[in-house]
Formats: C-alpha cells, sequence, structure tokens
C-alpha cells in the first residue's frame, strides 16, 4: 500500500496539488486508516472515522460515491464538524472517493492538496483512475491477510502430540515460502477407538490457496473415515471418492499407517505416495518398497490401494514424508532420498525431534541464497513424519480392575446394576463428581440400546494404574447413534451431548454387526497433582 500511495503522490504538479493522502479499510460501522501518505497522525496512531459521522470520508462510504471539496469555506459549509481537524493540516481542498469491487465497498481514498482545486472533469477522471488503482491494491492485501488467517488456522489444527503410550512422534512442516503458513501438503496422528495411532502423510496438488484449501477438506475427511474405525485401504478409498466428488480439479498423493504401540505391527496403504523409509536401531536405513494405488481424486472408480504389513521394532524409526523434502534443491528422488539417508543414519535415535530438525535443515540449508533478504521461495511444500517404537516395557498400561456384563431387553432394570458396578469399580477417585459422571454416562449409553434397538447392551469397563477408565457399550442394532440439540422440554436427545460434555474423550465405532460407542473419562485430581 505505501508503494502505491508513493506513486500516487508524484501526480503533484503545479496545476495538480496533490499533498497528502490516506487509504481507509472499512468495516460495519467505522472506517480504519490502513495506509496513509503525508498525513500527519497522533502518536502513530491508526485514525478510525465512524460511518455515521458528519466527514467527507465517511459521507463518500455511505453514498459509495465520490465527495468534493474545492476549498476551506467550502469544507466548512458541509461538514463543520470535522473541519478544525481537516485545515490543522494546512490543506486548502479535498477528495474522497470510494473504492468499490463488483459493486462492494472496500474502502475510502482520501486526497488533500495544498491549494485550492476546482476538481474539473478531467481533474476527477484523473483521481477516479488512481482511486482503482488503490482499489487492487486494497483487494490485494485483504486477500493476502485472508490467506494468511487460513493458512493459520490449518496449521494450528496440525498437532501431533496425540501419540499414545510406547510410540513417539515428531513432525515438521515448511511452507513453499510465498506468504502462506501451509499449502498443499499435510501430516495428521490420530489416536484411534482401539488403541493404535494411525498417521498419515499427503501432498495436494499445488502450492496456493486453493491447494491449501482442497487439503484441509481432504485432511478433515480423512480423519473422519479414521475415527469410524476403517482399515487403512478402506479410509483411502472413501477419500478419493469424496476428492472426485468435490470438482476440485486436484488430484493428491498419500500414505496412511495404522500402528499398534504394544505389538509394533504396521498396516500400510499408499497413493501415489514416497515409500516409506525404515531406520534400524544401528542405523541401517531401508527404502521400504510399499506396493499402491494411484492418486487420490484420479479415478474413483478403479481405486485399489492394497494393504502391507510391517513389524516395528523396539527404536526402529519409521519416516514418512512428502516429495518436497526428498527434490528440493534440485535433486531427484535417488539422490534426495541419498541427501536424507546421510542424515537420518547417524543421528541418535533417542534423540527424535533433533532428528526431525537435522533433516529439514540440511535440505533448506542446500537452497540457492536470494539477493535479497530471504531465501528463493521453494518450489514445494515440505511434511515430515518420524514414529519411533519405544522400549516394550513402557508399551502398555496395565490393567488394574475390569467389568464385563450383557443386559438384555427382557432384563433392563439391571441398568442400575451396571451403575453401581461402575461406581464400585472407581472407589479409590478422589474426584466424586468423575465417578457419578462416568456412572452417568454408561446409565446413558446402555439406555440408548433399551430404546432405539432390539438387541442386548455389552458393557466392557477397564481402568488402568493412571486413572483413566475406559468403558465401551456394544449392541447388534442397526441404529446409529446422532447428536441431536433438543428442546428445552423434550424427554430424550440428550445422551452424546452429555458424552461431549463430561467425557474426556468419545467415539463411535461401527462393528461388523451392529456399533460401538465408547468414552474414556480420568480421575481429574490424581492427573493433576
Amino acid at each position: 500500500m505505501h508503494h502505491v500511495l508513493h506513486l500516487a503522490s508524484q501526480l503533484h504538479d503545479e496545476g495538480f496539488p496533490l499533498d497528502g493522502q490516506m487509504v481507509f479499510s472499512v468495516t460495519e460501522d467505522a472506517l480504519y486508516s490502513m495506509g496513509q501518505h503525508n498525513m500527519p497522525l497522533t502518536a502513530g496512531e491508526p485514525f478510525q472515522v465512524r460511518l455515521d459521522s458528519a466527514s467527507p470520508a465517511a459521507e463518500a462510504a455511505r453514498t459509495t460515491g465520490p465527495v468534493y471539496l474545492a476549498s476551506p469555506d467550502e469544507y466548512a459549509a458541509r461538514f463543520p464538524a470535522t473541519y478544525q481537524l481537516a485545515v490543522r493540516a494546512g490543506h486548502e481542498a479535498w477528495a474522497s472517493l470510494p473504492l468499490t469491487v463488483r459493486g462492494e465497498l472496500v474502502g475510502v481514498w482520501l486526497a488533500a492538496f495544498s491549494e485550492p482545486v476546482a476538481f474539473t472533469s478531467d481533474e476527477q477522471d484523473l483521481l477516479t483512475l488512481t482511486a482503482e488503482l488503490l482499489t487492487a491494491a486494497v483487494e490485494d492485501m485483504q486477500a493476502t491477510a485472508a490467506e494468511h488467517t487460513l493458512s493459520q488456522r490449518l496449521r494450528h489444527s496440525m498437532d501431533q502430540s496425540v501419540a499414545p503410550r510406547g510410540m513417539t512422534v515428531a513432525a515438521r512442516y515448511l511452507p513453499t515460502g510465498g506468504g502462506l503458513l501451509v499449502g498443499g501438503d499435510w501430516y495428521d496422528c490420530i489416536r484411534l477407538h482401539n488403541g493404535h495411532l494411525a498417521l498419515v502423510i499427503g501432498d495436494v496438488e499445488g502450492s496456493d490457496v486453493h491447494a491449501a484449501g482442497v487439503m484441509s477438506q481432504l485432511r478433515t475427511a480423512v480423519h473422519a473415515y479414521a475415527l469410524e474405525g476403517h482399515g487403512p485401504d478402506s479410509v483411502l478409498t472413501r477419500a478419493s471418492r469424496f476428492l472426485s466428488s468435490q470438482n476440485s480439479e486436484r488430484f493428491a498423493t498419500c500414505l496412511y499407517v495404522e500402528a499398534d504401540p504394544d505389538s509394533g505391527e504396521l498396516h500400510l496403504a499408499r497413493a501415489g505416495h514416497p515409500h516409506p523409509v525404515l531406520r534400524l536401531p544401528d542405523g541401517t536405513c531401508l527404502l521400504k518398497h510399499i506396493p499402491g494405488g494411484l492418486p487420490l481424486g484420479l479415478m474413483s472408480e478403479a481405486d485399489d490401494y492394497p494393504v502391507t504389513t510391517l513389524a516395528l521394532a523396539p527404536d526402529e524409526i519409521l519416516m514418512l514424508c512428502t516429495d518436497g523434502l526428498i527434490e528440493s534443491g534440485g535433486h531427484d528422488m535417488y539422490t534426495g532420498w541419498v541427501r536424507l539417508r546421510d542424515v537420518l543414519s547417524p543421528a541418535p535415535a533417542g534423540d527424535l525431534e533433533g532428528m526431525a530438525e537435522r533433516l529439514l535443515r540440511v535440505v533448506t540449508d542446500s537452497l540457492p541464497a536470494h539477493t535479497g533478504r530471504r531465501r528463493e521461495t521453494r518450489a514445494d511444500d515440505m511434511a515430515l513424519l518420524l514414529v519411533r517404537r519405544d522400549p516394550a516395557d513402557h508399551t502398555k498400561q496395565p490393567t488394574l480392575r475390569h467389568l464385563a456384563l450383557t443386559i438384555t431387553q427382557e432384563r433392563a432394570d439391571e441398568v442400575a446394576m451396571a451403575r453401581q458396578e461402575i461406581s464400585g469399580l472407581l472407589h479409590d477417585w478422589t474426584d466424586r463428581d468423575q465417578v457419578d459422571s462416568a456412572a452417568l454416562l454408561t446409565t446413558e449409553l446402555i439406555g440408548n440400546v433399551m430404546v432405539h434397538t432390539d438387541a442386548p447392551a455389552s458393557i466392557h469397563a477397564a481402568l488402568t494404574s493412571h486413572h483413566r477408565l475406559y468403558v465401551e457399550v456394544t449392541d447388534g442394532g442397526d441404529y446409529m447413534p446422532h447428536q441431536l440439540t433438543p428442546s428445552e422440554l423434550a424427554p430424550g436427545g440428550r445422551g452424546l451431548m452429555l458424552l461431549d460434555a463430561l467425557a474426556a474423550q468419545w467415539g463411535v465405532r461401527p462393528e461388523a454387526v451392529g456399533k460401538t460407542v465408547w468414552f474414556v473419562m480420568c480421575d481429574t485430581e490424581n492427573v493433576t497433582s
């Protein structure tokens, strides 16, 4: 904006004494200065004009028409309330022009002159042309701000802090460097209902804001399919069909891994994505060639993503990354892998974060330097996931107590018994509110089975030494629960709302016959201490 205002200031000559300028953005109730040239502002504070005020800029915004004031006398006659403020800067004429994009007001340009100006038709045409130039600058600034906000939110949503005990995860992401904080690459770590961990890494074609938007939708879809309980091949098949249905004209590569932290077993499915790398405890790095299918969104009717099973031994590390990490700096796939291997192999396995940092540094340090302040914009985003299986004696939380019972439709009166048994299971919890909440949620889930199905309810609960209760209620009915917003006087419909409000985690997973609803509660006082 400053550059555009500086260019506009060069219109100044003896016949057109343009002296100062200010550009305002517009909100529902006010104008805010977003750029100025030779317009004194008090203590450098942003300048604000209310839309309902008696000022030239506000009138131009309200009417979306220009306001020309050829002399101080005309200003004083039309806008006496702001006249003293205007003449304090020593100006003699003013023009306020609305800035519009496709009929929508996006700002106002205030031009001030050192001498009276007649504002002939030629002078008005020149001001209108200048306003159009400023409109384009305002539109670009607002679009950039919107893209930056979008990328911030997407970047914040990539949270790798969900790894279960028994596995350690480190992740890194670098956008292209073109202004956005996120592009088409993504990663995700998802705690699954069965205690497994889903690791996802993907790359949507392109590095622009459209790629970021498609990535956000696809990442959300993959996350949802994973939590529904689908296997790796089914998750990728559904994701490919979802992407095809969006008509985004973009495809995506993806690698999906479901990991069991207890056994170290990995189930992998690949959709056109670079192969993973396995680092052994002695530093040996193996490129694991995984059979795969086409990238997501290309030919949804021909999707076929075979599942490969691997075993991750204690202290072994699996590396997943996007092609930007491999090929940046002028490398091809082979030389790029060699570069990463030479960093991955000697790095200490116990410092996963340091390993991730060194992998990124060897790539970014190889990029050619820019003649200005910043490095050359990267040609592609970079995403990296490292997962290490920790030593076996740290992988499993022992179960202190558990209970299992079944309540049939004919014995629905036994719901009270289930409530009592859950409370008994938690007899030494210090937070009695959590005990009551666990009993209430168990009762709600059993009640849903009794009301909405003809099947029995199977209840399983397990308490670990870390004051964590896991409860699941399974039935063979076809009814899938949905979260509702019942009216104040409605007799039911609040079960899932209670889960959402009281449980630390909860979810629904489909079974071969029926479904399971589960939740997790914690003894808050013990966890805090």
